[in-house]
């Protein structure tokens, strides 16, 4: 297929993508209010603090007093933190949802934290929107300590802060957590137009038009497959029509799937190219 490319990465992004497959003590966190749950032992904290993400549901002062500053601009945007690292790598903690992609490393003993100054992209938005990313990167640096609980056999995060002040944090499965696995990385290349599906329930419905693609060790891009029907979604992609993509894509293997159903979830990772067709 011919294509007109508008934007691309470098050979050597290619490669990569190809290849990715101290603050003062003060009082410790307090429990989420409504949780009597015994805090999580240090041994599997980490575990737990790394199997999901953390979305900010209330901020308060150290009265329990609401900061409403922190949350403003939900549920439209709603801040959530994800932690990754360990013997063999940084420890990271992203801070996403905001404007820009930022991430900060951090370290725990015991129920005792420390974050970095995060670092990130510099792209302008709404003022609301980099006014509550401001406040955020400021706050952040001043976490101390943590706790985490079981509240109707959900983990729920209190992050403690050197001011007194806390963040309360609810968690949602990571997709590793979710599927049970690491997945596997897959390179996908989209048409720029969909076609009618053939096939069991899907039959009418439209189909994306895709075929795998492969990165060899110096970057090269090699088509993998022919020309075929996607049955299912892709999630995290929004197709438009007349735009072909490739996409670097996680693919997730579904314990017992339902009958007439695909056995793999796909979850979009990144936007590689994207071409306009004539």
């Amino acid at each position: 297929m011919q294509r007109w490319k508008l934007m691309s990465l470098s050979a050597a992004a290619a490669m990569a993508l190809a290849a990715c497959s101290s603050n003062p003590s003060s009082t410790p966190a307090a429990p989420a209010p409504g949780s009597t749950a015994p805090a999580m032992n240090a041994s599997s904290a980490e575990k737990t603090l790394q199997a999901y993400h953390w979305d900010l549901e209330r901020a308060e002062d150290q009265s329990g007093r609401p900061l409403p500053a922190f949350t403003a601009l939900a549920p439209k945007k709603v801040l959530r933190l994800g932690f990754s690292g360990d013997a063999k790598t940084a420890h990271r903690v992203s801070i996403g949802n905001l404007c820009n992609v930022m991430g900060a490393g951090y370290q725990l003993d015991g129920d005792k934290i420390s974050i970095t100054n995060p670092i990130g992209t510099m792209m302008a938005c709404e003022p609301p929107l980099m006014q509550l990313e401001q406040a955020v990167s400021a706050q952040i640096t001043r976490a101390e300590s943590l706790r985490i609980s079981q509240d109707n056999n959900a983990p729920r995060l209190t992050l403690q802060f050197n001011d007194g002040s806390r963040w309360l944090l609810k968690s949602v499965p990571t997709n590793e957590t979710k599927y049970g696995g690491a997945g596997e990385t897959m390179f996908y290349e989209v048409g720029p137009q969909t076609k009618p599906c053939n096939h069991g329930v899907a039959k009418g419905v439209q189909c994306l038009q895709v075929r795998e693609l492969r990165y060899d060790s110096n970057g090269r891009k090699t088509v993998a497959g022919d020309w075929q029907h996607f049955y299912g979604n892709i999630e995290g992609y929004q197709h438009e029509p007349g735009y072909s993509n490739v996409l670097r894509v996680k693919r997730y293997t579904i314990a017992n799937p339902p009958a007439d159903a695909s056995r793999y979830a796909y979850v979009l990772d990144m936007t590689v190219e994207t071409a306009k067709a004539p």
